[in-house]
């Protein structure tokens, strides 16, 4: 008796490496920078306050950009999602780390302030960051692959730049909107939101040639330049 058997997905030699990476990028920007306001000399506009974290997010847009134009949107969703089950276990061990009883002596005490101080993001933050990663990069990765189609594979920077631009505008509205409206002024929410808005997409106009180096290398590794023509792209699936 014949037995029908589905196709095997291809086999890829660096598609987990990359997606290990990603996930290791999201969960720096969000334990490591979130709790470190820096701050910068812009000429002509001065001073320019900004939460540590938006270092990171550039790379993790970078990666986005890399796992669409390379393997699909589908591969690049399954990223996502990786990402944000891995942001929403992280912020729950946070949670429950800083509710345990702590030991006594004042050295305990001192180091349970720290651990408030880095890791003790209200609900509201976690809610923004978690929302505005999922929703931004997903958003991201389908202008990317509508604009290779419409394209025909030419002009990678303008997919790049273009998809991160518009991604970058979905994640800075949704974080600063809910993270932090009613509690800054309006006018105070949306100066910041355009001021990381414009650092993040800069970083990407800036990776541009390093896009390109990683892109084309890994098209030759993988012998792969995936078109979604015919992709299913709802957000809310994990399978590829």
């Amino acid at each position: 008796m014949d037995i029908d058997h589905p196709p095997q997905r291809p086999s890829y030699r660096y598609y987990d490496l990359i997606v290990g990476a990603f996930v290791t990028v999201l969960l720096c920007a969000n334990l490591i920078g979130a709790g470190k306001a820096a701050v910068i000399n812009v000429p002509g506009m001065g001073p320019l306050v900004y939460g540590a974290g938006v270092l990171f997010f550039p790379f993790a847009y970078l990666f986005g950009d890399i796992l669409t134009e390379v393997y699909g949107y589908a591969y690049d969703r399954r990223a996502v999602w990786a990402g944000f089950a891995a942001l929403i276990f992280a912020a729950l061990m946070s949670m429950v780390v800083l509710a345990l009883p702590t030991a006594s002596g004042d050295f305990m005490a001192h180091y349970q302030e720290n651990l408030e101080g880095v890791f003790g993001n209200t609900p509201r933050i976690v809610l923004g960051s978690i929302t505005a990663f999922w929703s931004g990069s997903l958003v991201n990765s389908y202008v990317l692959a509508k604009v290779k189609i419409w394209s025909r594979g030419r002009h990678l920077w303008l997919r790049t730049i273009g998809s991160t631009a518009v991604g970058e505008a979905v994640d800075s509205t949704l974080f600063y909107m809910i993270a932090f409206y009613a509690i800054w002024p309006t006018a105070q929410v949306i100066h910041v939101a355009l001021a990381q808005y414009v650092f993040k997409t800069s970083w990407e106009v800036l990776a541009t040639p390093l896009t390109y180096l990683i892109v084309n290398w890994l098209k030759r590794a993988e012998q792969r330049d995936h078109y979604d023509r015919g992709t299913n792209f709802t957000p809310f699936r994990v399978r590829i």
